[in-house]
């Protein structure tokens, strides 16, 4: 689905959007293992497709790399063994997103964002001639080429600290170190690069597609080493992704290799904040710095951080060896450990405004 699809701009609208864009703590909940027999994940599931709702590659235009999208049909589960929740279909990323596909962003020209902000969001084509928009003129035209982005619509990160990979690998191993704000972004980025919608996936989400058809009780599993790099086996260093077997759904890292953000602000008391039962679609859009909600295990926990369950909140300690003041918006000096997916939901919005819902704000850091 194409946002150019959707979006007319008037030349009113230009005006007005130049004139005032362009100037414009580490928790875990551990399941209670002497409820319930420990289970492997729900390798039985059946998924039947959709010819609308099937697995696809999503390439990056003007790359050579693409993103491999599961689908993960909707339904209700009972989120954390304590609350049921319902959430629709969606199609999450089959592995975290690499380096190769991080770096593409952290690297992109500003000019090339420019233009493709204004093809697919706004279907404004500034590189075309002006007679094929008869009612912008040459001088608008010119001022969309070299208007200034705002930062809160896309920006893209600061140079890094050296190498961020810690020298553990950088080709097809999970992108570490960056902020959650710097993961949202690129969610941005990702959406004007294929005129989908992407974003972070909320907790509810994410531990619904972990779970992999495990809806009532959920226990890990007696062996993580199937499906999980942990302290245990990682051999201090994180692997390249989908080295491990998959859950039921086709994805892979779910339980541990990086612990991966959602798009959430964390809470630790979660579940009082959920708003009937079930609650439908639960989020919490971050409006504070700290904690930011992570899920998962990743390399260097122990291994019952191997769970659909395991959660965790970012601390200011994820910066630790940041000299600046305010700290990196981008990066993290101290955060190894974390990484994210992306989702693309089925329902998808149809106007910027819409998309909107999901977007965070920039906030300075100065812990």
């Amino acid at each position: 689905m194409k946002y150019s699809t959707f979006f007319t701009l008037f030349p009113a609208f230009i005006i007005v959007f130049l004139m005032s864009g362009c100037t414009a703590t580490e928790i875990a909940t551990e399941p209670d293992a002497t409820t319930a027999q420990p289970a492997e994940p729900a390798a039985t599931t059946v998924i039947e497709y959709s010819s609308d709702f099937a697995p696809f590659t999503e390439e990056i235009s003007g790359t050579s790399e693409s993103i491999e999208m599961v689908p993960v049909p909707g339904g209700s589960f009972m989120m954390g063994n304590q609350h049921e929740v319902v959430v629709d279909d969606f199609w999450m990323g089959k592995y975290e997103i690499t380096w190769n596909q991080y770096n593409l962003f952290a690297n992109e020209s500003i000019e090339n964002i420019r233009r493709e902000l204004w093809q697919v969001f706004y279907n404004v084509d500034i590189d075309a001639d002006a007679a094929a928009y008869p009612t912008l003129t040459d001088e608008v035209l010119d001022v969309l080429r070299e208007a200034e982005i705002p930062a809160d619509v896309i920006s893209t990160p600061s140079p890094a600290y050296g190498d961020l990979s810690l020298g553990m690998g950088s080709d097809g191993y999970p992108a570490i170190n960056m902020t959650h704000y710097a993961a949202f972004m690129f969610t941005k980025w990702l959406t004007v690069k294929t005129g989908n919608f992407y974003r972070l996936p909320t907790e509810a989400e994410w531990e619904y597609a972990c779970r992999a058809g495990a809806n009532e009780y959920y226990t890990p599993t007696t062996n993580p080493d199937r499906y999980a790099w942990h302290r245990g086996n990682s051999n201090r260093s994180y692997a390249r992704v989908g080295t491990k077997e998959p859950n039921a759904f086709g994805l892979y890292d779910m339980l541990g290799n990086v612990t991966e953000y959602t798009i959430d602000q964390f809470f630790e008391d979660y579940f009082d904040r959920l708003d009937g039962e079930p609650a439908v679609n639960p989020m919490f859009l971050p409006t504070e710095l700290y904690p930011r909600a992570a899920r998962g295990g990743s390399w260097m926990d122990f291994d019952d951080a191997a769970s659909c369950l395991h959660r965790r909140g970012s601390s200011p300690a994820w910066k630790m060896n940041d000299p600046q003041l305010p700290k990196s918006m981008w990066w993290h000096t101290n955060a190894p450990f974390v990484g994210f997916r992306v989702i693309m939901p089925k329902d998808q919005p149809e106007t910027v405004e819409e998309m909107e819902k999901y977007w965070i704000e920039a906030i300075q850091d100065y812990f």
